[in-house]
């Protein structure tokens, strides 16, 4: 019984640390994290079995940290999250210009010319403006591995929903991951 729940614990274990790793939002973070605490009961359950001190502490303090996790993924941020929608909704149908999360240049699907361009991973800012002047955009590779940065400047750029647009973007420059221009 002891061998089939840690089998059990392991899976739990490996798909929590996907779904969190992923970084895909707040609710699959927050769904990994109640994944990592099935993973640590089960954990729990096999150290009891089998008289493992050391498992059994490690997986009560991973219990209360994955509590945490769930509460804070799921409950706090998924309301930033929320937040966020609802002001961006509300402003489409108010006077001015309509807003977005900034938070979503760290995650926006780019479009370059109606195909897919890649990623937003950041945006470069003025300190004193506040002005956007330029976000980062990663193309391929898998989990970062063979990735590659290009800069897109905000001038070509506008948000669509969740996606970043660029109708009339030319060519992008591409940027080494640790040396990003100054303007």
């Amino acid at each position: 019984m002891d061998n089939m729940l840690s089998w059990v614990a392991t899976a739990a274990t490996i798909g929590g640390a996907l779904l969190t790793a992923s970084n895909l939002g707040a609710r699959i973070t927050g769904t990994g994290f109640i994944v990592f605490l099935f993973g640590s009961l089960s954990w729990i359950g096999v150290s009891l079995m089998t008289g493992q001190e050391a498992l059994l502490w490690t997986n009560i303090v991973l219990t209360f940290l994955n509590l945490f996790g769930i509460w804070r993924w799921l409950g706090r941020q998924a309301k930033v999250e929320e937040g966020g929608k609802a002001a961006a909704q509300a402003s489409e149908h108010t006077p001015g210009e309509a807003l977005f999360p900034v938070s979503l240049l760290s995650r926006a699907e780019v479009l370059v010319g109606g195909r897919d361009a890649g990623t937003c991973v950041d945006a470069m800012a003025g300190e004193s403006s506040g002005r956007i002047a330029y976000v980062v955009v990663t193309e391929g590779g898998v989990a970062g591995v063979g990735e590659r940065l290009f800069k897109l400047p905000w001038r070509d750029a506008r948000m669509s929903g969740e996606r970043l647009i660029a109708d009339h973007a030319q060519r992008l420059e591409e940027v080494e991951k640790d040396e990003w221009p100054g303007r």
